[in-house]
């Protein structure tokens, strides 16, 4: 079943690009509501409303068409994808609605059974009840998940609290963009696709899990925005910048090579025009694309206090996760200083 033909790809999957939900909801407010913690008028990753003293609910959605052939593997990636928001904030997640279009005259039934397998295979390995969701018919097929999570509101991570003196740590590879381009180009060679499959079906929980353990500074996850984007949003609203070593940033196989071909996302370039300002330093043209190209499913952003960074990642390696140290905290709030030790 050949599910990404029944999918446009000038923007496939791209979010709008950085600000642009924004400035669509500027100007509108809601009440007040005392236990309303995080909701749209900030960047967090996911929404966070107290329900007692020590729990709070963290809820989050996304969706999008499909970016593999496998429709069992799709399944499994966009839960992995939705479920990433909960883990980047410290939350367990507990519950999960499908959202699906799907066109059911063209391709049946047994491709979308087989897209809602691999959704709730992930879902289970979280710990995560399907409760239902909602469908329409639709020429182009796209899956998500809205996704709840619950956490004690005193440990929940935030993505823009970042203090001088910490390590960024990256828990998965990049360049998924770039592979699904080459994919569509016909040019991904077996060794790309694996690793990206693999990097985009992982949870994220094993990562939160050990993060858990230490003190973080300030948590996101990597998707739609790229590396730099979400980067950005983490030095926006903090008391402090970062800094980024683009030469220990970890890529899936072949994405250069992808990039230099000029196999690169439609919102690669939203990403550039909505977040290149926040750059500090030099960054050559495929560099860019390497670090604005957006990721599905992508891994854990975490800052740590650089006193216990090389134990995080000792931690994170004897859990099986991949974890690298790419980055410091420090320097001008709202900006990503380049440097290469």
């Amino acid at each position: 079943m050949n599910l990404t033909a029944h999918t446009r790809f000038s923007g496939c999957g791209a979010k709008l690009g950085p600000g642009v939900l924004e400035k669509a909801l500027c100007g509108l407010s809601q009440p007040a509501y005392p236990d309303l913690l995080a909701d749209f008028s900030g960047s967090e990753d996911a929404g966070l409303f107290r329900i007692g003293p020590d729990a709070a609910l963290v809820q989050t959605v996304d969706f999008f068409p499909p970016i593999v052939d496998d429709p069992r593997l799709f399944g499994r990636i966009a839960a992995a994808n939705a479920l990433s928001d909960l883990y980047a904030m410290g939350a367990r997640p507990i519950t999960a609605l499908a959202l699906v279009c799907h066109p059911l005259r063209e391709l049946g039934i047994e491709p979308l059974r087989a897209m809602m397998e691999g959704g709730l295979e992930a879902l289970v390995e979280a710990g995560c009840a399907l409760l239902g969701g909602h469908s329409i018919e639709d020429p182009e097929p796209k899956l998500g998940y809205a996704v709840t999570g619950i956490v004690d509101p005193a440990r929940a991570w935030r993505n823009n609290t970042l203090v001088p003196g910490g390590a960024l740590i990256l828990t998965k590879p990049i360049g998924t963009g770039l592979v699904n381009m080459a994919l569509r180009a016909g040019c991904a060679s077996p060794e790309a696709m694996a690793a990206s499959h693999t990097a985009m079906g992982t949870l994220n929980r094993a990562a939160a899990e050990v993060l858990a353990r230490f003190q973080v500074m300030a948590c996101t996850d990597v998707t739609g925005f790229g590396l730099a984007g979400h980067a950005a949003e983490m030095a926006g609203g903090g008391c402090c910048g970062l800094t980024l070593f683009p030469d220990r940033v970890p890529l899936l196989p072949g994405v250069g090579d992808y990039a230099a071909m000029g196999l690169v996302p439609e919102g690669t370039y939203r990403n550039r025009e909505g977040r290149r300002h926040c750059l500090r330093g030099e960054l050559s043209p495929l560099e860019l694309d390497l670090v604005f190209d957006p990721q599905t499913s992508g891994g854990l952003l975490a800052a740590v206090p650089e006193s216990v960074a090389g134990e995080v990642l000792s931690a994170l390696h004897e859990a099986g996760v991949e974890a690298w140290n790419i980055g410091a905290t420090g320097g001008e709030p709202g900006t990503i200083q380049i440097a290469r030790p």
